[in-house]
Order: structure tokens, then sequence, then C-alpha cells
């Protein structure tokens, strides 16, 4: 079995575990509306475990328990991304599974449990869900777009309002839906035009990243200095959007 297969396999199997305890699990707040399940620490321990046993010499660098970062081969891990919507029974939420080859995002596997929808990409095979193949939008005006707008407490709460003003006054559309892993998918998907977040961490995208590239979409640099390990902006859409976007949001992109 290759990675890409085991990482999809994994996926499923991590994500069948994690729907256990769907609305649930015993949660604790980590800090300022960061909340963590039991359930989120059991399900990156079963995936850390397998990969140790399948790829004994690989990293890993997970959500819960960190990591190093180091290494060639590295997988990026989020046990439960929209861990607040998986507390609260709602179902928008997923495990997402990345891996880095020397430094580049090769692989990215992510499984909604609650739909049962199984998301995977490789470096120059595509993107797909469950056996079809998924494209960005073709939209080009942001007029007519739909852009999600990820939120986190470690950027000011007027900056976030700031982005939301200008993606408004910009023409476009505004959803948040808790999940910057599925936030990406959706974009892979053409469900969305694109995913713009402030600060976001590796964990939350790695997989994602993947998944929007290999569906003929474009993401900003967001692994440049320390972004593996400390998380950097990040905004995803497809090439039409690319240049408008990127002077509207601030964000620096090209297709």
């Amino acid at each position: 079995m290759d990675r890409h297969d085991f990482a999809r396999a994994l996926a499923r199997d991590a994500g069948k575990l994690a729907h256990r305890g769907f609305g649930t699990s015993a949660t604790k707040l980590k800090g300022v509306h960061d909340v963590v399940t039991e359930m989120d620490r059991e399900v990156e321990r079963f995936i850390r475990a397998a990969i140790d046993r399948r790829f004994p010499h690989d990293a890993i660098l997970g959500e819960e328990e960190g990591g190093s970062g180091a290494g060639d081969h590295l997988w990026i891990i989020d046990p439960i991304d929209g861990t607040a919507n998986y507390a609260r029974g709602l179902p928008r939420y997923c495990v997402s599974i990345g891996y880095m080859e020397r430094g580049v995002p090769t692989l990215g596997a992510l499984y909604d449990p609650s739909h049962d929808w199984l998301y995977s990409a490789a470096r120059g095979e595509g993107a797909w869900q469950d056996g079809m193949r998924l494209a960005v939008s073709p939209c080009a005006e942001i007029t007519a777009a739909t852009i999600e707008c990820g939120w986190s407490t470690r950027r000011p709460a007027r900056a976030y309002v700031d982005l939301l003003a200008r993606v408004l006054e910009g023409g476009g559309a505004i959803r948040r839906a808790g999940s910057g892993a599925l936030g990406l998918v959706d974009v892979a998907a053409g469900r969305v035009e694109a995913y713009v977040e402030l600060h976001i961490n590796s964990w939350d995208c790695a997989a994602g990243i993947v998944l929007v590239e290999e569906a003929g979409g474009f993401t900003n640099d967001f692994f440049a200095g320390d972004g593996l390990m400390n998380g950097n902006p990040l905004l995803a859409t497809n090439a039409s959007l690319c240049s408008k976007l990127a002077g509207l949001l601030g964000i620096s992109i090209t297709s």
C-alpha cells in the first residue's frame, strides 16, 4: 500500500472512530473559543499509531500532541477539524491528514463522517471525492463569488471585521461554517470560489491545500517562513480571481 492509499484508508477509519463521539464526547476549553474533546486526543493517537506501524521513520505533526515538523517525510494531522461543530452535534467536521515530502505538500486525505464523503489528492494525480474528479469554480467575478472567511482568535477582532468589510464592499458574498479544512474542500469542489483566513495552522490546511491545487486552484505560499509550525494567512481560490482577491484582501497569491 503506498502512502496515498494508506492516507485514504486511515482518514476513513479515523473518521469512523471520531463519529462514535459525535455530539457526546466530553469537552473542555484549551483557550478562548478553542474547544477540545476527549475524542480529539483518541483519534490523534489512533492516527499516530497507524503511521508509526506502517512508516516508522516518518515524522508526525499533530494538533493535539505536536511534533517538531522535522524530516523529509512528514505527516500533518488534525484529528477533528471543526471541533466546535462536532462537540455541538453539528455535522460539519472532518479528519484531515496531510503529507509533505522534502518540504513539498504532496498528499491530502480528508474524511467527512457525517456524510460519508472521502476526499483525497496526490501531487500530479488530481483531486477526488469518492471517485469523482473535483474542479474549482470557473467564476471570474467577485460580484458572483462566495468567499468563506475563516475566523481565529489569534488575530484581533477588528482585523476580522475589516476582512468581512473588504469582501462585502468588493461585491462578494460571505460565509463561515466552522471548518477550515472543509472550507478548502469546498473551494476544490467548486462549491465556493475562495477561502480566506488571516491566521490558520498547518494541520488545518495541509491536506486541503493539496486538494485545491490538484483541483486547478491556487493558494498563497502558506508554508513560507514559519508557516508549518506557527501558521500563516491563507487564501485559496481559482485562477480568474487570484489577482482580484489578492489586491482586495492583501494576501499575495499568483496564478
